[in-house]
């Protein structure tokens, strides 16, 4: 009997099926989308109410669910012929009132796509660069085009394919930042080409673009990718090139820093540094000599009497976040007096010095902004104490938070204290975060970037003689000098085997392959342990190396003496506990000779080493990674567990770029053991984290149903209805189809409840739908201030805002209802008790601005929003824009450049508010056509307020209905119509207002015409 053809299906690009070498028709174009939306979302359930959204929106027939059921039906006798009548199948599953297709191995390009993104991001460690390029090549080659192309998108379905998309986009940089460094260029070329195509107006994959064309020898074509890039730029969104694409220009057209030095012995490079009066950069390739460099700077500056500190980056992903600032603030804080010193330990800094544990507290960029300000305090302290010298070596290796701490010092450095960092221009090339870094670093005062390039003929001879005791003859320093390409540390390795009597001609022609041969008669030992040791890290504890390594310390002494003897190892100096590489290039040439398959078990030993030796230094974070690098050998339980707290420790050191990676990987392995108590636990900090800084909707939503639909099974119910409420926020205000469906969901649950808390929320997000998706203001102030008594803000962080978040929404609608005093107060005692939260005082802020400016009071929306338009770290928050439309329209009104506020205002819509649509356009566009107006442009007020209008039709939101009437009564009479023309159109303003209870509406259109008589 012959096999039963193979089944595939591609989403990834247009919708295709094939039944081995026979494409199959999806059928009509309902059909085949019901199809998409189902292989975009495979192994997650869609309601039969969202596919109905998602095919049809407003325009669904009452007959949609039927039609639904049956386009089911007829899409899994497609999939397979043979199924029985009314039979479910194998992929097209049913789960209550949802479907879900269920994708085998082999079956969906999307879920091949994902497996093997998984695979390139767990291959960490510093021998596992090809094999992570590998699988991001696989994955990106699997793309034909826009996930769903050719397909017709409701507004809820092109969320959902433009999802994909971004996916596809972040693993073509990503792979771009393998593929470069490892000389690999072409294995990406074509899809990073697509996704450029796919996303023209995305800065880090057209930067990705132009580095790979650069390095595959096209640089013509790098050069005109950069030029359209910038052409687009300037045309459709009026800005300039971000620093990634500044960064892959200045890269694509310098090239690297080389030629001869002045002066052996880097003594321009010396000079510069004793120069210096500001920040400086030490940008080099692996092995040049900066922290050769640094230490000699270091060693000037204490003879000078300068106090040095030094905050060194380690490699890996085991490091534990913000570690260069925990060795610097370590260094600082405790040199303080007293009371000096128990306060900053009260305060955020305090986490760099001393671990926490207990509750995550609320994260944000504010919580962020204040730490760094403590950090520069602090060493504006130790600076007026004593001149002083911070020396931050290897940022290429540092975390997200470390390098913008460097960014924010480098902008604000105190007198008296100097900044130097270095860091590789290759091998890694530096990230999008270093080259921000980069760019807040050189608009310092006397900020400097010094290059450190390779050394010359002369100078290679200099340092052989210095290695060797013997000079080379000239032939042989060229060979050298050209084996090498003067890199010191090649040299230094070269010079090694050529005093061993080495031709150099013979030598090995990599770094790694005279390392290796190096090794290679060490007995079994000795190459076991430092083999573990480069898995540990640049530094070594000898305690967690011997328990690694399963020796006593004395052998493992023993054992590290040859390693020694070698250049391998040195012990530390002012450390008789821990030995460190040479050099990094040492640890990652013997991580790279490891076979892959003994990896996990050593990063097991290891974990199991630092849970016996906590001695060993800051574990928490350490021990996470080695569990999570040890893959399925380590106990699931353990990993997770060890995961979330390592994203709890790094949220504490408001790294939350690494909290969040801690925390979904926690969330994956807790989910894949099933360990549902613990995924539950280490999604709401996670929700947490990526709430506060992205908003709780698009990626946040997901990670909220998941949450919600855990805390049900676990008959949590109040956690649940947390999440809900937290859903449907999100929703509403990225305006997905399913916020109505689910605010009536949490209505009734809250109604059926007796729990005060789950009965809050019911109310509360009911007052939320009448507000702004009927329109009813009176109803909506009613259900909010009825669930805001009854709520409760204890519990966790999301409790606690979301409580904020319904009072301030409460203000609003008081308002809207007329009692614009009170409002006003009720305001000023949110602002109160937002205390140091800048997160809650930029919501409460955008809030009273809006209900300025619905009142017509731009004094009031200039003085609440005044304070959040400097563009500065601590702000950047999810209702900035908002803020600063507000802001732009309180300038006009009071008559400070009316026509320059209307004009960056429109670029705000245009660029942000538009397209995709985004929450209150309709309202916004109102208040631009109000500038207008005040800036005497009549055609470009009506256009606004027809911009409003179509918004408003499609969108909401419904509050701002009477608004947008009584500003259209207005465009009438600047445009001189008949008084009773704008008399009509103003009634009619105030009888809608009227009918929704929003009096301050009605107010506001008497007054009207009033004056109209």
């Amino acid at each position: 009997m012959l096999p039963e053809p193979t089944l595939r299906l591609e989403i990834l690009g247009p919708l295709r099926l094939w039944r081995g070498d026979v494409e199959l028709d999806a059928g009509p174009r309902q059909q085949a989308y019901l199809l998409a939306v189902l292989l975009a979302r495979e192994g997650r359930p869609i309601t039969a109410d969202e596919l109905v959204d998602l095919i049809w929106g407003e325009s669904a027939p009452a007959t949609a669910l039927n039609v639904v059921h049956k386009y089911v039906g007829i899409l899994r006798r497609l999939l397979e012929p043979g199924l029985p009548a009314r039979a479910s199948g194998s992929f097209l599953l049913r789960r209550g009132d949802a479907y879900l297709f269920d994708a085998g191995p082999g079956l969906v390009d999307l879920a091949a796509f994902r497996e093997r993104v998984a695979a390139a991001q767990a291959a960490v460690g510093p021998n596992r660069r090809e094999v992570a390029l590998e699988n991001y090549a696989e994955a990106i080659a699997l793309w034909n085009g826009p996930a769903g192309d050719g397909l017709t998108h409701r507004p809820g379905g092109e969320a959902l394919f433009a999802d994909l998309n971004r996916g596809f986009v972040d693993a073509c940089v990503a792979a771009a930042g393998l593929a470069v460094p490892l000389g690999r260029p072409e294995r990406i070329l074509r899809a990073v080409h697509r996704a450029a195509a796919m996303a023209p107006l995305h800065e880090p994959v057209q930067a990705a673009l132009i580095e790979v064309l650069a390095a595959a020898g096209e640089q013509a074509a790098a050069l005109d990718a950069y030029r359209a890039v910038r052409s687009r730029l300037a045309d459709d969104l009026g800005i300039d090139p971000g620093p990634a694409l500044q960064d892959a220009f200045r890269r694509l057209t310098d090239g690297p820093a080389a030629g001869p030095w002045e002066l052996v012995g880097r003594s321009a490079e010396l000079a510069a540094l004793r120069a210096t009066e500001g920040p400086v950069v030490v940008t080099g390739e692996p092995g040049s000599g900066k922290t050769r460099l640094l230490e000699e700077a270091a060693a000037e500056a204490a003879r000078a009497g300068r106090r040095v500190v030094w905050g060194r980056c380690l490699d890996g992903d085991g490091t534990p976040s913000m570690w260069p600032w925990v060795q610097v603030a370590g260094a600082i804080v405790p040199a303080l007096p007293d009371e000096i010193r128990q306060d900053l330990l009260d305060r955020g800094i305090g986490a760099l010095v001393e671990p926490r544990s207990g509750a995550l507290a609320g994260p944000d960029d504010g919580t962020r902004f204040r730490l760094f300000e403590e950090v520069v305090a602090v060493v504006a302290r130790a600076a007026a104490r004593r001149p002083l010298l911070l020396v931050i070596d290897d940022l290429q290796w540092a975390d997200a938070g470390s390098i913008q701490l460097f960014g924010h010092l480098s902008a604000r450095l105190p007198a008296g204290a100097t900044l130097i960092g270095a860091m590789r221009d290759r091998a890694p090339a530096p990230g999008a975060e270093l080259s921000r870094m980069l760019a807040v670093a050189s608009r310092a005062p006397g900020h400097q970037r010094i290059q450190v390039g390779p050394l010359d003929v002369a100078e290679v001879a200099a340092m052989v003689r210095l290695e060797t005791g013997d000079s080379p003859g000239p032939q042989a320093a060229a060979v050298i000098h050209a084996r090498t390409g003067g890199n010191p540390f090649f040299v230094r390795e070269l010079s090694r085997l050529t005093a061993g009597g080495a031709d150099p001609v013979d030598v090995p022609s990599t770094v790694r392959d005279v390392v290796l041969d190096r090794i290679a008669a060490l007995d079994d030992g000795a190459r076991n342990l430092l083999e573990t040791a480069a898995f540990v890290g640049r530094d070594v504890n000898l305690g967690v190396l011997a328990a690694a390594a399963g020796l006593d310390v004395q052998t493992c002494l023993d054992h590290l003496a040859p390693l020694a003897e070698l250049g391998l190892v040195e012990p530390v100096d002012g450390d008789p506990y821990s030995y460190r590489f040479t050099h990094d290039l040492v640890r990652e040439a013997v991580g790279e000779s490891v076979s892959p398959r003994r990896v996990p078990g050593l990063h097991l030993r290891i974990a199991d080493a630092l849970d016996r030796d906590p001695a060993g230094g800051p574990v928490v974070e350490r021990l996470a990674y080695h569990l999570w690098a040890a893959g399925p050998l380590a106990d699931p339980r353990r990993t997770a567990e060890a995961l979330a707290a390592a994203g709890r420790r790094a949220a504490d050191k408001s790294a939350f770029e690494t909290a969040e990676r801690h925390l979904r990987s926690a969330v994956h392995t807790a989910r894949t053991a099933r360990l549902y108590e613990l995924e539950l636990s280490a999604l709401s900090a996670l929700i947490v984290i990526v709430g506060r800084r992205a908003g709780y909707g698009g990626s946040t939503a997901e990670l909220l149903e998941r949450a919600a639909e855990l805390a049900d099974d676990l008959g949590r119910d109040a956690q649940a209805a947390d999440l809900l409420a937290a859903r449907t926020i999100g929703a509403t205000h990225t305006l997905q189809a399913v916020r109505s469906r689910l605010a009536r969901r949490l209505h009734d649950r809250g109604a059926r409840s007796a729990d005060p808390v789950v009965r809050a929320y019911g109310l509360q997000v009911w007052g939320q739908h009448q507000l702004y998706d009927v329109g009813d203001v009176g109803e909506a102030l009613r259900c909010l201030s009825e669930g805001n008594t009854a709520s409760s803000t204890t519990g966790d962080p999301l409790r606690y805002d979301l409580a904020y978040f319904w009072s301030v929404t409460e203000a609003m609608a008081l308002a809207l209802h007329g009692a614009v005093d009170d409002a006003r107060q009720r305001f000023e005692d949110l602002m109160r008790a937002a205390g140091e939260d800048l997160y809650q005082q930029s919501i409460c802020a955008h809030f009273a601005g809006m209900s300025a400016a619905a009142a017509g009071d731009a004094a009031w929306a200039l003085r609440v929003t005044g304070r959040w338009i400097d563009p500065d770290p601590g702000r950047t928050f999810v209702a900035v824009h908002y803020t600063r439309l507000e802001w732009l329209w309180a300038r006009a009104l009071l008559g400070d450049d009316p026509a320059g506020a209307a004009e960056d205002a429109e670029k705000i819509l245009v660029t942000v508010l538009s397209d995709p649509p985004q929450w209150g356009a309709a309202f916004f566009y109102g208040l631009y056509a109000e500038m207008s107006l005040a800036a005497g442009r009549i055609d470009q007020a009506g256009a606004a307020l027809d911009r409003a209008g179509e918004f408003f039709e499609s969108h909401g939101p419904r509050h701002a209905e009477g608004l947008l009437l009584l500003l259209r009564a207005r465009l009438l009479r600047a445009r001189g119509e008949a008084v009773a023309v704008v008399r009509a159109a103003a009634r009619t303003a105030r009888d809608v207002s009227a009918g929704q209870r929003a009096h301050l509406f009605v107010r506001r259109a008497e007054d009207l015409l009033v004056s109209l008589s």
